[in-house]
C-alpha cells in the first residue's frame, strides 16, 4: 500500500519512496505544446503547484538523470515529449519561504536564494567559458559581498553562463512567486520588494535570449504593471481559464481512484460537502490537501484541514477591514446564497481596500469562493459566486465570530441569543443594550451604525444554525424583512426581526421609529413565510436605534 504524501512536495521524493502520485504528467505535455515563451498558473494554496512544479524540474533538468521517474505515467505514451526530457539546464527556484517582517530581511533572502541558485551550478566558476571579471562577479555573489544589481540580475546571468555551458537555452521555473508581495504589503515594504522583484523577474524573463521557457506560480495574478513591467511575452491562466484546469486539485475521477485504492467508504456525496465546489475553467476541482489529509486520518472523519494550514490572516485581515456593503454581501453568502460581481484579474495589493469590488477578486483566487456561473458581459468577467464547502464555510464563521471577539462581545453573545429565541426580551433588551454601548465604536465607522446590526446578524447565523434556520433580507408578504429566525423545530418560537434608524432629519423619535418597524412587519404581512412553514409561535420584534440608544418592542 502506497504511502500518503502529506506534506511531500518533491516529485523525486514521492516517485522513488512509494508514495501515492495522482498522475498529472500531461501537464509536462501542454507546457511544451504551449506557444508562450512564459507562462503563468495562479491557483489557491495546497492545489499542488509545487509538486508540479518539482515534475517540470525533474523532465526538463539535464543535469539530473530523471527518467526513470517518468516510466509507467501517462507522459510516457508522448514519444515526441519524452524526447525534450532531459534537454535543458533549468533554474528552479522557490519564494515559498519568503516570510519576512522587515525590508531588510527580504532583500537578505532574495539575495540569499540567488546565491543559493548560483552554488548549485559552481562548476560554471571552475569552466574556461567564464571570463575573468565574471568569475569574480560569481565569487562575490557567492561570498554576499555583491552590489544590489548583481543580486536582481542573477537570474539572467545565470541564464547566460549555464547557456554557454550547455548550448541549450533555459527553463526558468519560479514557484510561489508572489509570496514576498503579500508579505510586504501587509509589512509594509511593498514599494521596495517591489521594486526588487521587477528588476529581478523582468531580467529573466523579458527580452531574455538563453530562456526556453518561463513557467511561474503563485496564488494571484498580479497585474503586470505592478511586478512584470515590461514583460509582454507572458501568458496566464487563471483559474477561470480552461487551459490547464485539471493539473492543480484533484478531479471527481481522480478522487474515486484514491478512494477505491484504500477502500474509503465514505459516501462521495458527502466528501463533496466538505471539499468539492471549486470550478477551475469549467472542472469541478476537489481541494487535494482535505482530501489527503481525510484518507491519512480517517477516524477523525470529515473535519476542516485546508482552513488550518495557515493562519488566513490575510483573509481575516481584508473582510475586517471591508466595507458595510460586503459584509452584508458576507451574510448573503454564509446563509448560503450567490453573489454577482465583476472579477478583476489583475490583482494590486496595493487597490484591495480602495472598493469592496475588489475583496471578491481576492476571494475567488484564493479559493474562499468558487465560481458558480461565468459570463463575459462588454469585455467584463461577470461571475456569480458562492461558498465552496463546508470547510471553507467554518472559516466564514470562525471571521464572524472573530469580529465580536476584537470587541469583547462574544462572550454575551449567546446567552444573549439564547434569550432572544425563548422570548425573554426583557433579558435580550438589557444585554443588548450592553452590547451597543461596548462594540458600537468598533463598528461606526463614518457614522454608519448600521454595521454593528449586520454583524449581529452575522453573529446570529453562527451561533443559532444548529438550531434555526436565519434568513435576512428575503421576501415574504409584500415587501423584505431584515430578519427572520425560523426553529427547525416547529413547536418552537419564531421570531421576526425589523430594524429602523431613527430618521433625523424629520426629528423622528425612537417611539415613532418603533412603531413604524412593528406597523411594517404587521402590514407588510412578513409572517406569512412563517405560517406556510406550519410555525404558529411567532413573535415580532422592532429595534429602532438612534446612534448608541436603541428601543425594543415587541408584538
Amino acid at each position: 500500500m502506497k504511502k500518503i504524501p502529506i506534506g511531500i512536495s518533491d516529485f523525486k521524493d514521492i516517485m522513488e519512496n512509494n508514495y501515492y502520485f495522482v498522475d498529472k504528467s500531461l501537464l509536462i505535455k501542454e507546457i511544451v505544446e504551449d506557444d508562450s515563451k512564459v507562462i503563468l498558473i495562479p491557483r489557491p494554496r495546497r492545489f499542488g503547484k509545487t509538486i508540479n512544479m518539482s515534475m517540470l524540474n525533474s523532465f526538463f533538468n539535464n543535469e539530473d538523470n530523471s527518467k526513470e521517474l517518468f516510466k509507467g505515467l501517462f507522459i510516457e505514451h508522448h514519444k515526441n515529449i519524452m524526447k525534450k526530457q532531459g534537454k535543458h539546464p533549468v533554474i528552479y527556484i522557490s519564494f515559498k519561504y519568503q516570510k519576512y517582517l522587515t525590508w531588510e530581511n527580504c532583500k537578505l533572502g532574495f539575495n540569499r536564494i540567488i546565491i543559493n541558485e548560483f552554488s548549485k551550478h559552481y562548476y560554471l566558476v571552475e569552466s574556461e567559458l567564464l571570463k575573468q571579471h565574471e568569475k569574480n562577479e560569481f565569487y562575490n555573489i557567492l561570498n554576499g559581498t555583491a552590489n544590489d544589481i548583481c543580486y536582481m540580475d542573477g537570474i539572467k546571468k545565470l541564464s547566460e553562463y549555464l547557456y554557454r555551458y550547455h548550448n541549450e537555452k533555459v527553463v526558468i521555473i519560479l514557484d510561489e512567486y508572489d509570496m514576498p508581495v503579500q508579505e510586504a504589503f501587509f509589512n509594509n515594504y511593498y514599494n521596495e520588494a517591489m521594486s526588487y522583484l521587477r528588476n529581478l523577474l523582468s531580467g529573466a524573463l523579458k527580452d531574455n535570449p538563453y530562456l526556453e521557457k518561463g513557467i511561474l506560480t503563485g496564488i494571484l495574478r498580479v497585474a503586470k504593471e505592478s511586478i512584470f513591467s515590461g514583460v509582454n511575452n507572458i501568458k496566464v491562466y487563471s483559474l477561470i481559464n480552461s487551459k490547464y484546469r485539471e493539473f492543480f486539485g484533484f478531479t471527481e475521477n481522480e478522487v474515486n481512484e484514491i478512494l477505491k485504492y484504500y477502500n474509503i467508504k465514505t459516501e462521495l456525496e458527502n466528501i463533496k460537502l466538505w471539499y468539492n465546489g471549486y470550478n477551475f475553467g469549467g472542472e469541478v476541482i476537489y481541494n487535494p490537501w482535505s482530501i489527503l489529509n481525510y484518507i491519512k486520518d480517517i477516524e477523525r472523519g470529515l473535519i476542516c484541514h485546508w482552513i488550518n494550514t495557515s493562519s488566513n490572516d490575510l483573509i481575516r485581515d481584508i473582510i475586517a477591514k471591508a466595507d458595510y456593503k460586503a459584509k452584508i454581501e458576507c451574510e448573503e453568502l454564509i446563509e448560503g446564497n450567490c453573489i454577482e460581481k465583476k472579477i478583476n484579474e489583475n490583482i494590486v495589493m496595493e487597490d484591495i481596500h480602495t472598493s469592496s469590488e475588489n475583496i471578491w477578486s481576492f476571494l475567488l483566487f484564493t479559493g474562499y469562493l468558487k465560481a458558480e456561473e461565468i459570463n463575459n458581459i462588454d469585455g467584463d468577467i461577470i461571475v456569480k459566486m458562492s461558498i465552496p464547502n463546508k470547510e471553507v464555510h467554518a472559516l466564514f464563521k470562525d471571521i464572524v465570530i472573530g469580529w465580536f471577539s476584537n470587541v469583547n462581545a462574544n462572550e454575551n453573545l449567546g446567552d444573549m441569543l439564547k434569550a432572544l429565541i425563548k422570548g425573554d426580551i426583557e433579558t435580550f433588551d438589557i444585554m443588548f443594550s450592553k452590547t451597543i454601548e461596548k462594540t458600537l465604536s468598533y463598528f461606526d465607522l463614518n457614522g454608519e451604525s448600521e454595521r454593528f446590526y449586520h454583524a449581529f446578524v452575522l453573529g446570529m447565523l453562527v451561533a443559532l444554525e444548529e438550531t434555526h434556520y436565519i434568513r435576512s433580507n428575503r421576501e415574504s408578504g409584500y415587501g423584505r424583512y431584515d430578519v427572520m429566525v425560523i426553529p427547525k423545530d416547529k413547536n418552537q418560537l419564531g421570531l421576526i426581526i425589523e430594524f429602523k434608524k431613527v430618521n433625523k432629519r424629520r426629528n423622528e423619535t425612537l417611539e415613532e421609529a418603533v412603531k413604524k418597524a412593528l406597523d411594517q412587519i404587521e402590514n407588510k404581512k412578513y409572517n406569512i413565510e412563517m405560517k406556510e412553514l406550519g410555525i404558529d409561535k411567532i413573535l415580532e420584534l422592532a429595534i429602532a436605534f438612534d446612534g448608541k440608544e436603541v428601543l425594543i418592542k415587541e408584538r
